[in-house]
C-alpha cells in the first residue's frame, strides 16, 4: 500500500482502555518532529488517547491534561510534548513557541488543535474523536493525514490494525 493513498482511517473503541491501546499502537510509528492534532468535545478521550501514546513512547511519568499549564514535557523513548489549547485563542497560541517544539527531537500532541495556526499543520496527523450516539463508552476516532510523513504513519498503523483505510 502506498502511503499517499492512506488519507484517513476510522477506528472505533469501546472503552477508555481500547482508546489508550490505540494511542500506544500509534506510538510505534512516530519519530521526532511528528505532530498529532487532536480534536473533540470535552470528555471524548483526547487525554486518554495521549496517555496511551505516552505508554507507547515509554513515558513512565503520570500524563494528565495540561489545561492550566498549557504544555507538559515527558521523557521516554522519544520525548513527548503534550499541549492543551483549550484556554487559548489567536495571538496567545502564536506566543507559545510551538514552532520550536516541532523543531525539537520530540513528538508533539496538541489537544484542541483547531486553535493552531493553519501553517503549523501542513504535515500532521489529525485525530478527531467523537462520542457514539448509542453507547456512552464507545468512541469513534477518525485519523487523517496531512502531508507525506503523516500519510506514512497512518499507512503503517492501518497495516498493523489490519484495517482498511478510508479514501
Amino acid at each position: 500500500m502506498q502511503p499517499a493513498h492512506c488519507q484517513g482511517l476510522l477506528c472505533t473503541t469501546r472503552s477508555p482502555a481500547e482508546t489508550r491501546s490505540l494511542g500506544s499502537s500509534l506510538a510505534l510509528y512516530l519519530r521526532p518532529g511528528d505532530l498529532l492534532c487532536l480534536r473533540g468535545e470535552l470528555g471524548t478521550g483526547k487525554t486518554t488517547f495521549i496517555q496511551g501514546l505516552a505508554d507507547g513512547l515509554g513515558v513512565t511519568t503520570l500524563v494528565t491534561s495540561p489545561s492550566f499549564t498549557l504544555i507538559h514535557q515527558h521523557a521516554g523513548r522519544l520525548p513527548l510534548y503534550h499541549v492543551d489549547l483549550y484556554r487559548l485563542a489567536g495571538p496567545d497560541v502564536a506566543d507559545l513557541g510551538l514552532e520550536e517544539l516541532l523543531d525539537s527531537q520530540a513528538v508533539v500532541a496538541v489537544e484542541w488543535a483547531e486553535r493552531l495556526p493553519a501553517g503549523l499543520c501542513l504535515d500532521a496527523l489529525g485525530i478527531e474523536i467523537t462520542f457514539d450516539e448509542t453507547d456512552d463508552d464507545t468512541r469513534h476516532l477518525l485519523l487523517r493525514a496531512r502531508g507525506f510523513r503523516a500519510a506514512r504513519i497512518l499507512s503503517c498503523l492501518a497495516e498493523k490494525l489490519d484495517a482498511r483505510p478510508r479514501a
